[in-house]
């Protein structure tokens, strides 16, 4: 080891190089029966990780010894077949793999000059989702960290197209459904809250076409400028898809940007399900997807596709005297031109080598068992009685209420909140709950393709015996 050159070995490396693979495969092997990990109090992880900054360093392999014992086993494993909760991250061992070369080999994918497979890769790839949705050949996009900086991107571009970045009394709709990183986006592209108009949604939680066309209509009165409409491909909340048709007609008549969140849903046309839900995605001027949610990759890697690419060279194109020499040729892509990173990493790798080792078919067929687990989940509800199910199975997502004849709302509320933290103590099975209509109600998203139907089966048995352990104290 020459710690002032921060090498190792090559038999260090090795040692502890093997080390990690064997902590991966084990973890891959056996995680279907390990537990779902830990999210101790702060005190706790103080007492095991403060000290001042190490002067001298210590053996690598001491270090990966405090990692296996003090890390790992302190955050949750949002991987596991009964982690429900939020939006699982079922991940794949290739992608795994895939992220440990482009680390090692530190791809910089900013640039053509200093990146050019990495550039080329990432163009494949992206014309692969470009094709799945049915966008135009001029379309095209890039990979970002995630959902919420896809967004950012995607929303800059309507901004700079429809806008030319004059922002003054323009107005964006979306339903009140919608994830809050669009407002987030908006606001640090200069928006006020006032200009983002949160919308009732229909009974079904989905955009209601009549109050945006009420929207649309009072704001033009009132001298303001729609600009942009928002719909949802999946909600997280429910799994909702705004009706992507009649959203599609009401924003070529107002000549209004349409930006889809596809962050948890869009994916889901790599299958015929999918397909179906989503019909009118194709006519997105941008939409957005997450392949670290439903297409089975490591964090972090979201994505934009953008109808014309164009418009995001034109939003996004600055380029600084030092970087003259990157520029390249016509047809050599630096994607720093087209988002807001000029330091990026090499995304692309992961998906692109679970695309080729698996095969679509095989990641079409991993999508459907997030929709055959829900729908499994939402039978079973159904055969019980004292469950009411709020919002049925819907692209991988149900939500539910236990609903005990003569209770009050205000009961049901409270047992509601109880169950979900019941559940999460026992460290088994971990859900979330979420809010709708102004009740709490249990969310199941078992998008995980290693869930079972006996997973689902008996995640629904323990909660039926809380609730009645539970109800016995009220």
């Amino acid at each position: 080891m020459d710690r002032d050159r921060l090498d190792l070995s090559r038999e260090e490396m090795r040692s502890l190089g093997y080390r990690v693979v064997d902590l991966l495969v084990d973890h891959f092997a056996e995680r279907d029966e390990a537990d779902l990990g830990a999210s101790p109090p702060r005190a706790d992880l103080e007492a095991r990780f403060r000290e001042p900054l190490p002067e001298e360093g210590s053996d690598p392999h001491s270090v990966l010894d405090q990692v296996e014992a003090d890390v790992l086993p302190n955050t949750m494993r949002v991987d596991h077949p009964r982690f429900f909760g939020f939006v699982p991250g079922p991940n794949n061992f290739i992608g795994v793999l895939a992220d440990t070369l482009a680390a090692g080999f530190n791809v910089f994918s900013g640039t053509w000059i200093s990146g050019a497979a990495a550039a080329q890769v990432e163009l494949v790839v992206i014309d692969w989702l470009r094709d799945l949705c049915g966008l135009p050949k001029t379309a095209g996009g890039l990979f970002t960290s995630g959902g919420s900086m896809a967004n950012v991107t995607a929303l800059a571009a309507a901004r700079h197209a429809m806008l030319d970045d004059d922002k003054g009394d323009a107005v964006a709709y979306c339903s009140d459904q919608t994830h809050t990183s669009v407002d987030r986006a908006l606001r640090l592209l200069g928006f006020g809250p006032d200009q983002l108009r949160r919308l009732p949604p229909d009974d079904q939680f989905r955009l209601d076409p009549e109050a945006l066309r009420d929207a649309i209509a009072a704001d033009r009165d009132d001298g303001k400028r729609p600009f942009c409409l928002i719909a949802n491909a999946g909600t997280t909340n429910t799994g909702a898809v705004d009706p992507l048709p009649t959203l599609v007609e009401i924003a070529d008549a107002e000549d209004l940007w349409l930006h889809v969140d596809g962050a948890y849903g869009a994916a889901a046309v790599v299958c015929e399900q999918g397909r179906e839900r989503l019909m009118g995605l194709d006519r997105a001027d941008s939409l957005t997807m997450d392949p670290h949610k439903w297409l089975f990759q490591p964090f972090e890697i979201g994505g934009v596709l953008v109808r014309d690419e164009r418009h995001l060279r034109r939003a996004f194109r600055l380029e600084a005297e030092y970087l003259e020499d990157a520029v390249g040729e016509e047809d050599e892509v630096n994607f720093s031109a087209y988002g807001i990173q000029l330091t990026r990493s090499f995304r692309a790798l992961k998906l692109w080598m679970t695309l080729k080792v698996f095969g679509r078919q095989h990641v079409a067929a991993a999508v459907r068992r997030g929709f055959e687990r829900a729908e499994q989940a939402e039978h079973f509800l159904r055969d019980r009685p004292g469950w009411t199910v709020v919002t049925p199975a819907q692209m991988g997502i149900i939500t539910f209420r236990c609903g005990p004849d003569g209770w009050t709302d205000d009961q049901i509320d409270t047992l509601t909140r109880r169950l979900a933290s019941a559940i999460n103590e026992e460290g088994d099975i971990f859900l979330t709950k979420t809010t709708l209509d102004g009740r709490p109600v249990l969310r199941l998203c078992p998008i995980n393709p290693r869930t079972t139907a006996d997973d689902i089966r008996e995640t629904i048995d323990r909660l039926d015996a809380l609730r009645g352990t539970i109800s016995e104290s009220f």
